[in-house]
Formats: C-alpha cells, structure tokens, sequence
C-alpha cells in the first residue's frame, strides 16, 4: 500500500496542475472545434495539437530508451483486434455529446471547479452511463455481439498490434518495431509542429502554448509515472495481495471511465481501496480548477437556465459516457494519451470525436438560421461544409 500511495501522490500534484492551468488558459477540446467550424480561428485546436505532439514525442523516446511499455496499457490501445466500430460510432456519440454538454470529460471537471453545477449533473450521468458500460452486461448486448464479428485480428494476418510501427514493419518486411514506432512518433510530432507553427498568431498567445505544452507533458509523466520503475514496482505489489487493489496497471490520463470509478468509489464511503490513479487524476483535476477560480476570483455557481438546458446536458451527459467507454477514451484519453501510442484506433477515434462535434455544432447553427426546415436539410448543408459530401447535395445556403 505504500507504493501505491507513493504513486498516487504523484498523480494527485499532476492532476491538480492539470486543473489550475487548464482552467487558468481556458483549455478546451470543444471550443477548439467550434472556433475552427465557426469562425475558422485554428488557435485553440492548436493547442490540443501541441498537447498530442508533445504526448508523442515523450512516449517515443521514453519507449525507445526502454523507460517505459505500453505494449499493455490500460486501456489496450494496441490490441490486435482493431475494433473499428468501437472507435467510430464511440467517438461520432462522443463528438455529439460533448457539444450537448457544454464540453468534453476535462472541461466537465474544470468548470465544475469554477462552480458550474450543470457540469455536476454531467459528471454524474456520464459516470452512470460508465458504470453501465463496465460493470454490466450492456456493453456487451447492445455493441460487443456485433461489433466482434466484423473487428479484424490483425495478429492472424502476422501483424502483432494496431501501432503504427507494427503496421508498417509487417508491410515493409523490418524487424525492428521499436525503431520504426520511433522514427514514426518523430516525423508525427514533427508534422504537427509544422502545422501549428505555420502561419496564424498561435505564438503569440501565452495561453495556447503553456494549456498544450501542460497537457502534453502530463500525459508524458503519467505514462511515466505508472510504467517507469514506481509503476512497474505498484504492479507488482499487486500481484501478492489477497484482494489486489482495482485498475492498476500502466497508463495515462482519461477522464470517462473514471467518473464511473468515482461513484463506485463515493457509493463505498470514499474506502481507499477503491481510490484508483482514475479517481485520483479526476479529484485533483477538480481541486486544481476550484483553487485557480477561487484565487482569481472567478467562481460562480451556474444551474440550467430551462428544463430544455436540463435535458440537452443529460442527453450530452448520456452520450459521453457511453461514447467515451466505447471508443476507449475521450478528447484526452484518445486525443492525446491514445494517440501518443501511434494506435491505429486512437487517430480513427480521435477523427470520429472531432467529425461528432463538428456535425452537431454545424446543425445547430443551421437550425438557428433556418427555422422552418428539417433536420435532413440542415444535416445534408453540414456534412457539405465539411466537405463530407459534393456541395451539390446541400438544400440550404452556406452561412
């Protein structure tokens, strides 16, 4: 127990950090899709690239240097069963429930901090629907018996896992994985700097660059700190214990499944032996967001505005837990810790979430406008602005 609460610790610092900045710089997934949908302003979607090119490079020279493997992380990022659908429909409920609810796992906990008690509710309904997607059959009735069948092995076709490296070392016949998950966490990460530093005045906002450079860094630390020398000895304490202690095991920083771990957590009287590196990153997300807001004197208590403000938040709550769970992580659990392990899954979950949001912002936008069409109409004009679709097959006016 000792070294699990050495590590915990650990966390607990990375997690409040986590939260004091973020809520300082205004971090944000969500708002970075909108500023890019709406007004075409790439800053802030900036700042997440930053974080995922950052979280990259960390991992490929921790992995290279043998400091850390992530081979069998929680969750398997890696597995050889691409499961597809899971990515895809997972991150699309996802996308569309984060702009229901105002923001994705992290925002929830950051404006919760400040006082926003909307944010409560999400949390909660989101750790309901996480409980249900992990601790019941429901997963499994409503997507596993039919999303197993059509998810491919890759391990039958001779390549071991779904990481970049492994793919492309089985078709270009090289052996060495570990050296091509390098090479290819470099040109990545480099790419993605490439993209944030061209043009656009992303340098010139403090804010966007110390969110992206923190989130990418704790993530990096994270990993480190649960599959370097600590977390290799936490796992292994485990092992001899009579009742081993719950999700253990090498990983970083998602905020889905953890809201289900906080109410099994809370229902057992806050028992230490339910406090897991989840929990533990949640609670000090929320305590870090609450004593930035309180130092800077911005916190306020916030409730829905109508019972129509009520539903969207739960529907959205609703939709990121269950999402979340399904693609395997959130804008931060795929987005950067997922994708920092050149998962195959991770980039396709990652698109699904940011393509979810997108649609669902670009409808509302067009319902806001177009009052008296229907749902086909502005979902048609949507997927044209995205250019997911000819322009051809748009029935209302770009706006």
């Amino acid at each position: 127990m000792e070294i699990t609460f050495k590590l915990l610790t650990y966390v607990a610092i990375l997690g409040f950090t986590l939260g004091f900045i973020i809520n300082k710089t205004n971090f944000c997934t969500m708002g970075a899709v909108s500023d890019w949908v709406n007004i075409g302003d790439l800053n802030r979607f900036k700042a997440w690239m930053l974080a995922t090119s950052i979280a990259i490079l960390g991992v490929s020279i921790l992995e290279f240097t043998d400091i850390i493997n992530l081979d069998s992380s929680r969750p398997p990022y890696r597995s050889s069963v691409f499961f597809w659908p899971r990515y895809v429909v997972g991150g699309l409920m996802f996308g569309i429930g984060m702009t229901l609810s105002s923001g994705c796992g992290n925002k929830t906990l950051i404006r919760l901090g400040s006082g926003n008690l909307k944010s409560f509710i999400v949390l909660l309904v989101a750790g309901l629907m996480a409980y249900l997607m992990t601790r019941t059959d429901f997963y499994g009735l409503v997507f596993h018996s039919w999303m197993s069948p059509i998810s491919p092995d890759l391990a039958k076709i001779g390549i071991e896992d779904q990481s970049l490296g492994a793919i492309f070392s089985t078709l270009f016949m090289y052996d060495n994985v570990e050296g091509l998950r390098f090479l290819i966490g470099i040109i990545i990460s480099a790419l993605l700097l490439i993209f944030i530093m061209k043009a656009g005045d992303f340098l010139k906002n403090a804010n966007n660059i110390l969110s992206g450079f923190t989130v990418g860094v704790a993530v990096v630390l994270a990993w480190l700190v649960t599959g370097g020398k600590l977390g290799k000895e936490w796992i292994e304490s485990v092992k001899f214990m009579d009742n081993p202690l719950p999700s253990v095991g090498t990983q970083s920083l998602t905020f889905i499944n953890p809201m289900g771990e906080t109410l099994i957590f809370a229902s057992h009287g806050a028992d230490l032996y339910y406090l897991t590196f989840g929990v533990t990153v949640l609670l000090a997300t929320i305590i870090g967001s609450f004593t930035y807001a309180i130092i800077s004197n911005n916190f306020r208590l916030e409730w829905f505005v109508s019972f129509q403000d009520f539903t969207r938040h739960v529907m959205g709550g609703t939709l990121i837990g269950i999402g979340g769970v399904l693609s395997l992580g959130c804008t931060i659990g795929q987005g950067v810790s997922g994708v920092s392990t050149l998962a195959l899954g991770s980039f396709l979950a990652l698109i699904s979430i940011i393509i979810g949001a997108a649609i669902t912002m670009k409808i509302e936008y067009y319902s806001a406008v177009y009052e008296n069409h229907t749902f086909i109409d502005y979902f048609k004009s949507s997927l044209a602005d995205l250019k997911l679709i000819p322009d051809k097959y748009r029935t209302l006016e770009k706006i």
